[in-house]
């Protein structure tokens, strides 16, 4: 592609979307820090914005380079004017120079609720009162992928303040647009305890699951469909108890389900039904897992009677 055609991609970009972000990685998984600082900033204001991931493409990254003059990545463009790279929107955010720019798209988050079970605030209270005496805030960071990290840091200003049974609960802005619903609890299981946070904002995505989840899942009834998505042969050579394998009766069956109904997968090692699983979100299913290692993680440290090939 000549360069006049690169150039005549990237001004389309730019006058089709009232903000753009060339990146490295995307919204959700930025591939770098500079990238993830400037997604951070932006979305304590924007509920919406266009990337451009200038990983995909080389021409795409060379060419806004020379198109704005600029030589590093990332690069903020707002109503068509290039704004700047991460060290420039870290100081526009700074002087609070970026809302204004953003006008009317600009969006604060508000409060946030959010709720605890009694066996997890019994575990925040402790932990509040040992770190509380060395000065330490309680935070809770959500990523572009809501990944959810709870911790002790410092308050920072800016931050949303939420009371969860008495303990005051730190966020960013830009948290605190995903954090709204957030319910935590917390779980004893094989795998040890933890808090197990459940956020009605995150988008359906196939999460992995191990040998040993799924067997505290059976033990403990709970409700599922287990899909097996290899080969009849492989079938005949190895099963896991309770699963069936998908074909085109089961298939119509699951698209007949609720959409919340939970589902699992599995192959060999994972691979292909990950492949599966993803398909499934695609048509609405909310509760979607793959089963990390397969059936020979299942063999190896759940049930060795299952024979492994």
């Amino acid at each position: 592609m000549s360069s006049d055609d690169v150039r005549k991609r990237i001004e389309e970009t730019i006058k089709g979307h009232r903000v753009v972000l060339f990146m490295k990685g995307d919204r959700s998984s930025p591939s770098c820090g500079f990238s993830a600082s400037v997604v951070g900033i932006l979305d304590g204001f924007l509920p919406s914005y266009h990337t451009v991931d200038v990983l995909e493409d080389p021409e795409v990254r060379e060419g806004v380079k020379a198109y704005s003059e600029w030589p590093t990545i990332p690069q903020l463009y707002v109503d068509g004017e290039f704004i700047g790279g991460a060290d420039i929107v870290k100081e526009m955010h700074a002087r609070g120079e970026l809302r204004p720019l953003f006008g009317a798209d600009a969006v604060s988050p508000r409060q946030p609720t959010m709720t605890a079970d009694e066996a997890a605030l019994k575990e925040l209270r402790a932990a509040a009162k040992t770190m509380g005496a060395e000065g330490a805030i309680m935070r809770m960071e959500i990523s572009g992928k809501f990944d959810h990290d709870l911790y002790f840091g410092e308050a920072v200003a800016g931050d949303f303040v939420v009371d969860l049974g008495g303990i005051p609960l730190h966020l960013d802005p830009a948290s605190a647009f995903r954090a709204d619903g957030i319910h935590i609890g917390f779980v004893n299981g094989a795998n040890g305890a933890g808090f197990k946070i459940e956020n009605p904002n995150e988008p359906a995505r196939v999460r992995q699951i191990g040998p040993a989840r799924l067997k505290e899942m059976m033990d403990r009834s709970e409700h599922f469909a287990l899909i097996d998505v290899r080969t009849p042969e492989e079938w005949e050579r190895a099963s896991i108890r309770g699963a069936r394998l998908l074909d085109r009766e089961l298939e119509t069956e699951i698209l007949a389900m609720d959409r919340a109904s939970p589902l699992v997968f599995m192959c060999h090692h994972g691979i292909r039904s990950l492949q599966a699983a993803e398909r499934f979100v695609q048509k609405g299913f909310r509760s979607v897992y793959n089963l990390n290692g397969g059936i020979d993680g299942w063999s190896a440290s759940v049930d060795p009677s299952v024979p492994r090939y």
